[in-house]
């Protein structure tokens, strides 16, 4: 069913909205995903705070021209396929990071490319996107840094208690002889 004018500006209006709000966003093709399948990529994006909108592309274009965006709307509308976006708002690796996990396990979903926000709006080649979701997420960085800066506190400690330890394993040793 054709949507009148007054639904198309409000599509705009939502898509403008969220491109403004977001940190990130990864362009997918979803054609020949069954809908199953897309129900469980939308429910797995939204525990991640994460969006997934289907949008035409000159709606799309529309939003980006708002939003003076000119060479994104160009790269977008030469992409082929059904296309549908994927909006990190609370950080830019998680939407890269699902989407490519549950690429993996669905041939039919094809990641297309990105953009993020950060003074201005970069996109993102199918390459950068796939290598930022290889990158590790903010807690597992969280945790590396508090190990590395637990380290040395923990190996000194270590070396303390390896005297004891030993002098310990001795008078084992001298008790059974």
């Amino acid at each position: 069913m054709a949507k009148t004018k007054l639904q198309k500006k409000e599509i705009i209006q939502d898509l403008e909205k969220s491109l403004t709000n977001q940190k990130a966003v990864v362009f997918i093709d979803f054609q020949g995903l069954n809908t199953k399948s897309l129900f469980e990529l939308r429910n797995t994006l939204k525990d991640a705070d994460c969006l997934l909108k289907v949008a035409k592309k000159t709606l799309l274009g529309l939003a980006f021209d708002f939003l003076k965006l000119s060479e994104i709307k160009e790269k977008v509308n030469n992409m082929k396929g059904e296309l549908a976006l994927v909006f990190g708002l609370n950080d830019e690796i998680v939407p890269a990071k699902i989407v490519y996990e549950f690429s993996k396990k669905n041939e039919n979903l094809k990641i297309l490319g990105g953009m993020v926000k950060d003074k201005d709006y970069d996109f993102l080649t199918i390459e950068k996107v796939v290598s930022l979701a290889l990158l590790p997420s903010k807690q597992e960085l969280y945790a590396r840094l508090l190990s590395t800066l637990n380290a040395p506190r923990a190996n000194f400690v270590n070396v303390l208690k390896s005297n004891l330890r030993n002098f310990v394993c001795v008078l084992s040793k001298i008790k059974v002889t």
